[in-house]
């Protein structure tokens, strides 16, 4: 069955959307790599279906993919460049396949070579083809489709998640997680690390998660002291992240991230100022997003605010709180994301915001009640509260952009989230009703029966009622 490292959940990337920032860029990377000698290209097209079609500008898709075609990596590219690159793509109207240390530059017009096609492919709302035609008159065309949290899957391909190693604990659901850990007498996360040691050494595994835990960090950081300005699109969104944390602090958020850190560890513990700064955590982070900067999918990027603000919350608001346990709440946050991620869908084109914010919250709820001193069952219990009030919630981004209502939910996602956890180590799972993995099923039905129109095509709720004019990223 499947088999998904947490590594898999969580992505390095840029924003504004994993589904249709992340995936197409990872798909036209992968295009890339089936073209023989790039000398050899004459010109390549790319079709946008469905979701990616509608919201795609909005997204940024036309610039993932363009990057992607050029060859850079979402993870390690310098995002302040990024204007510049697709600056000099549109004025020159060329591309430099493959980067320019490979020297093919080809024509390339993004308003006639990106084609956003009304109609939607079959297996996946967010599909995309790319078509390269060679000097010799052969065409190479492939269809890609993004399934959400930057997955991909070719079509005619085998799905990458039926890849990978045996785990010494085969984990497809909810209650296999539970049983496991029963059996083995062990956490969540000590059930997690097992699996995870079969891809990585123990020093490389926490080497990995400190890397991640550092990116959150500087997400964070830079979120709260980037300018106030407008975020790009159109909506004239105001930034409120730097304001929000200078008037909790009574001083700037310190440009130096060591010293941001030393500003946070003594903050005020009354209710009022902790939800606060869990909110502009959240907000933070995604407002980062929201601008193409670097983010973690957790599990997507429209949903990267919740797990690093429930995080902080537990960094600086919970006693005892110290860097095993925050490896600790990445694996159960990782796994709890997987399964979801298995059983249903974490894309909101599939399935509505339910599938991001709710999935995210989940995560995160199971990731604190675990390392509060919860049990497994305590754990499972509080990923099911948190999902079961997030069922149904349409995803309706106002102008295709991830920024209204989506970056004000990623603090909603952290408060029910921590609430949830609240819940389960305050109550005996033997009295729950609804067991997660019945909570995820659910979520797939909804899913289901949730029409189009709420689904990322900025046609229904919000996006309908609230009339912009979106500009180009």
């Amino acid at each position: 069955m499947h088999r998904i490292s947490i590594f898999d959940i969580f992505k390095i990337g840029v924003g504004p959307s994993s589904s249709h920032t992340l995936g197409p860029w990872k798909a036209a990377l992968a295009f890339l790599k089936l073209l023989p000698e790039l000398g050899e290209v004459a010109s390549v097209k790319v079709h946008l279906y469905g979701s990616l079609s509608k919201t795609g500008v909005g997204h940024g898709t036309d610039i993932a993919v363009m990057l992607g075609l050029e060859g850079f990596d979402p993870e390690t590219i310098d995002t302040a460049d990024i204007p510049f690159y697709i600056g000099r793509i549109r004025a020159e109207k060329q591309l430099e396949l493959g980067g320019a240390a490979a020297g093919a530059k080809i024509g390339f017009d993004p308003a006639a070579a990106i084609v956003f096609e009304a109609r939607a492919r079959s297996f996946h709302p967010n599909g995309l083809t790319f078509i390269a035609r060679l000097q010799s008159g052969r065409k190479i065309r492939r269809t890609y489709y993004s399934i959400g949290g930057g997955f991909i899957v070719r079509e005619g391909s085998v799905s990458q998640l039926t890849e990978g190693p045996s785990f010494p604990y085969p984990i497809d659901c909810a209650d296999d997680l539970l049983r496991c850990a029963r059996s083995a007498g062990r956490s969540i996360a000590d059930i997690v690390r097992a699996n995870e040691l079969r891809f990585y050494s123990e020093e490389a595994l926490n080497a990995k998660i400190d890397r991640y835990l550092g990116v959150f960090s500087s997400v964070v950081h830079k979120g709260c002291t980037a300018p106030e300005t407008n975020l790009p699109g159109g909506l004239n969104v105001r930034r409120r992240a730097r304001k929000m944390a200078t008037k909790l602090l009574g001083e700037p958020a310190a440009a130096d991230l060591a010293a941001f850190n030393r500003q946070l560890s003594g903050l005020p513990q009354d209710f009022a100022s902790v939800t606060s700064w869990v909110s502009c955590f959240a907000l933070a982070v995604n407002e980062e997003n929201a601008a193409l900067g670097r983010v973690i999918t957790s599990p997507t990027n429209g949903a990267a605010g919740v797990i690093p603000a429930v995080l902080f919350y537990y960094r600086y608001f919970c006693p005892g709180a110290s860097r095993r346990q925050e490896r600790d709440f990445l694996l159960v946050a990782g796994e709890i994301g997987s399964i979801f991620k298995k059983n249903a869908t974490i894309s909101a084109a599939e399935g509505g915001c339910q599938a991001e914010i709710g999935v995210s919250s989940a995560m995160a709820a199971a990731a604190l009640t675990e390392v509060l001193g919860g049990t497994v069952e305590q754990a499972l219990m509080a990923a099911e509260i948190a999902m079961e009030h997030h069922l149904g919630m349409t995803c309706d981004p106002i102008g295709g952009l991830v920024q209204i209502p989506c970056i004000e939910r990623n603090a909603m996602g952290a408060m029910k989230a921590i609430t949830a956890a609240n819940l389960a180590l305050q109550s005996d799972p033997d009295d729950a009703v609804v067991e997660l993995d019945v909570v995820i099923q659910t979520m797939l039905d909804t899913a289901r029966a949730m029409h189009t129109d709420y689904k990322e095509t900025a046609e229904g709720g919000l996006a309908l009622r609230v009339s912009v004019a979106v500009a180009a990223c």
